[in-house]
């Protein structure tokens, strides 16, 4: 179990990786805590991402609780990239991941 510090960290590596290589999109999985209540990962991934949306960094974020076809964004980036929609994690909730736009 990485401190939170240390999945920024980790988080911030591979966000340049895909970069590097050229993706546009990433899937974290980052957890939604051992609890069950939202763990402190999750949020600050959470905030981290809406800060680096906010200033330029990446194009967006959806965090798992949205991802699906409900969701405006969702919808838009299903349309430009049909394979998502094989995503199992698309439609269920799933709080512990967050596709980012890069």
């Amino acid at each position: 179990m990485p401190k939170v510090h240390e999945a920024l960290q980790r988080m911030d590596r591979e966000l340049a990786v895909g970069r590097q290589s050229k993706q546009t999109l990433l899937k974290l999985i980052h957890g939604y805590g051992s609890t069950g209540a939202g763990g402190d990962i999750r949020i600050a991934v959470q905030k981290r991402l809406i800060e680096m949306a906010q200033s330029g960094q990446i194009r967006g974020c959806i965090f798992g609780e949205d991802w699906s076809k409900s969701d405006e964004t969702t919808w838009k980036l299903l349309q430009s990239n049909r394979d998502l929609k094989n995503d199992p994690d698309l439609g269920r909730n799933n709080r512990g991941i967050t596709v980012v736009i890069i």
